[in-house]
C-alpha cells in the first residue's frame, strides 16, 4: 500500500497548491497505477462519443459524456449516469481529453457528495505544442498507457 498512499499524498499536494475544489490532481501515469491497484478505483472518461470513436478509448473506463457534440451542451444527466455507475465512496479518476473537462466533472462530482474525487493532468491528448498539434505534450497517449482506437 506504500506506492499507492504515497501517490494519493502527491495528487492531494498538488491539489491543494493548485486550489482545487476536489481530492487532487494525478498524473496519467499515476492514474493508471492507482486504477490498476487501488481497491474500487474507477476511471471515469467524460469525452464525448465522437472523441471516442474518432480518437480513441481506454478499455475498462466508464464512459459518461460531459458534453454533447457537436453542441457542446452540457450532459443534464451526469450525475445521475455517475451515482448510477459507481459508489460515492469509490476513487473516482476523471479523465478528459485535456484535463479541463475532468476537472469540472470531479468538482461536481464532489459538490454532488462523492468523497474520493481526483483528476487526470493532461488528459488523454495532452497540451497543444507549438505547431497546435496534441498527443506530443503529455497525456495517456504519449505516456504509452493502454488505449485502443474507436
Amino acid at each position: 500500500m506504500g506506492r499507492l498512499s504515497e501517490i494519493l499524498q502527491l495528487a492531494q499536494q498538488r491539489g491543494k497548491h493548485l486550489g482545487l475544489p476536489y481530492q487532487g490532481a494525478l498524473t496519467p501515469a499515476e492514474a493508471w497505477f492507482l486504477w490498476q491497484n487501488a481497491p474500487g478505483a474507477k476511471l471515469i472518461d467524460v469525452r464525448t462519443h465522437a472523441e471516442l470513436e474518432w480518437v480513441g478509448r481506454i478499455p475498462g473506463a466508464i464512459e459518461i459524456e460531459w458534453q454533447d457534440y457537436p453542441d457542446r451542451q452540457l450532459n443534464p444527466h451526469f450525475l445521475s449516469e455517475l451515482k448510477h455507475a459507481v459508489s460515492s465512496e469509490s476513487l473516482l479518476l476523471f479523465i478528459c481529453r485535456s484535463g479541463i473537462r475532468s476537472g469540472d466533472a470531479a468538482r461536481l462530482a464532489s459538490e454532488a457528495g462523492f468523497i474520493d474525487c481526483y483528476n487526470v493532468l493532461e488528459g488523454f491528448e495532452g497540451n497543444k505544442d507549438a505547431h497546435g498539434h496534441r498527443n506530443t505534450l503529455g497525456g495517456w497517449r504519449v505516456a504509452g498507457l493502454p488505449w485502443i482506437q474507436g
